[in-house]
């Protein structure tokens, strides 16, 4: 199921949300959004649901044990560690397996048994909900009473809908002071609504334009594409992962305000940045903060001499990129994006753009280095990644059926939405409603939420559907 499907959105969504309402005790509100949540998990596959019960079983376990002595502590952390990176690693490899045996994009590998075929890919959300587990274990590891006694309350923030398939990784201690205490009002149901047509619209709509262009130049032979095309894909696909994921995020918030949590944010109008290391403490806030709490900082973070803090910063973004695939071009653009950070370190980058003029390049830079990254992220094939980024810088050979191709992509809606979704990756929007307030300004804000959400509708209707990008990862 996705959260931005018709069913999840008419059917499953309104009826959870009225039970969740209709009966104020909190014991029930909790019970029904575990049961929410492993129905959403199962509505798929239910070896999902098995593979997310397992995890959270085992893991909740070893949290158990992190409340004896110290030497048990230290094997049960250990353990608990291991069997969920395992876990991970396995599902991460059967996926990349499923796509070399089979040759396509979705993985899947079948195995017969007694004439049936079962489907091995990865459970949904799995990297997400094992790196909550990870999260919880090394929280109660240095403070035992971070963590919880009971199964149910742990199986909760596991499980929790709105943040299964594609995060924000939240953190158990402040997941679970909400578990006891949260609220919720018209008012918070009205800002949560918004914010969920809010991220539906930028999924649906500018995300669903702008991969229909990036998938189009993605598909061309090396031979048809030149420097328009090219540049025309990279920038395009920038701008479809971006609204994608920030629309994801966006949802999971609205969704969570309206049971009465709290999401922290993820995205930050990361294409504003004057640095690669400024664009990770924008982009998928979640797990950058997950990366240097758990990674960066026990590694030893900036403590160490320059090259040392270099060599942690690059076995990060190295971690990062096998975290979103065992693929090589996962692996080329986490270590693409941790030399950069390293030499940013190394050059004290930041220091410099004290200076008149380095700010304004760090922009220029950053976003060129980004969306170049993009590329190999995009990219099937590393092969596919370097002729897409060849033909940005040196494409310059125009044939018939390239400026075909580039006139079939481009149209009107498709340039409009483009530019759209460019200007609507700074904080123009932000500013704009800043300024306006008052009950004109709110009551005009809710008829525009009511079209954007017809609009939404309509791109439904019309088969715009997509899954989200990171629901693979």
């Amino acid at each position: 199921m996705n959260i931005d499907s018709a069913f999840f959105l008419f059917c499953f969504f309104p009826l959870i949300f009225i039970l969740y309402a209709a009966v104020p005790k909190r014991g029930f509100r909790n019970g029904l959004l575990t049961a929410a949540g492993l129905v959403f998990c199962a509505f798929g596959r239910i070896f999902d649901l098995l593979v997310l019960l397992a995890v959270a079983g085992v893991t909740f376990l070893f949290g158990l044990a992190l409340g004896e002595g110290k030497r048990r502590r230290r094997v049960a952390l250990t353990a608990g560690v291991v069997f969920n990176v395992l876990t991970l690693a396995l599902f991460k490899t059967l996926e990349r397996v499923a796509v070399t045996v089979t040759g396509g994009e979705s993985a899947m590998l079948f195995l017969f048994a007694q004439g049936s075929p079962v489907r091995l890919a990865a459970p949904l959300g799995v990297s997400f909900f094992v790196f909550k587990c990870v999260s919880y274990l090394a929280d109660s590891y240095k403070d035992p009473k971070a963590g919880t006694k009971s199964f149910w309350r742990f199986l909760l923030y596991v499980s929790f809908f709105p943040q299964l398939a594609s995060g924000p990784i939240t953190r158990f201690s402040d997941f679970a002071p909400q578990i006891d205490s949260r609220e919720i009002d018209a008012s918070s149901a009205a800002n949560g609504m918004k914010r969920l047509i809010r991220g539906l619209a930028k999924k649906l709509i500018i995300a669903g334009a702008a991969g229909g262009a990036a998938d189009a130049v993605f598909a061309l032979s090396r031979g048809d594409l030149d420097i328009r095309l090219a540049w025309l894909g990279a920038v395009a696909y920038a701008i479809q992962l971006f609204f994608d994921f920030a629309g994801y995020s966006d949802m999971a918030i609205g969704l969570g305000e309206m049971f009465g949590f709290a999401t922290p944010e993820n995205f930050d109008y990361p294409y504003i940045s004057a640095s690669v290391t400024e664009f990770w403490r924008r982009w998928h806030i979640s797990l950058s903060s997950w990366l240097r709490d758990y990674v960066y900082i026990p590694l030893g973070g900036s403590r160490c001499s320059k090259w040392r803090t270099a060599a942690n910063k690059l076995a990060v973004f190295l971690l990062c990129g096998v975290w979103h695939g065992f693929g090589l071009t996962f692996l080329i653009w986490g270590l693409w994006h941790g030399v950069l950070s390293a030499l940013e370190g190394l050059c004290d980058l930041r220091s410099r753009q004290k200076k008149a003029g380095w700010r304004a390049f760090g922009h220029v830079y950053t976003l060129l280095a980004v969306v170049i990254g993009f590329v190999m992220f995009r990219a099937e094939t590393p092969a596919q990644g370097f002729a897409v980024m060849a033909a940005m810088f040196a494409g310059f050979r125009f044939t018939t059926a390239g400026t075909a191709a580039l006139f079939s992509i481009l149209n009107a809606r498709s340039v409009t939405l483009l530019l759209l979704g460019a200007a609507l990756s700074t904080p123009i929007c932000r500013r704009v409603s800043q300024r306006l307030r008052g009950k004109w300004a709110q009551a005009a804000s809710y008829l525009g939420y009511a079209a954007l959400f017809v609009l939404c509708v309509m791109e439904l209707a019309q088969g715009g559907f997509s899954p989200f990008i990171y629901a693979r990862f």
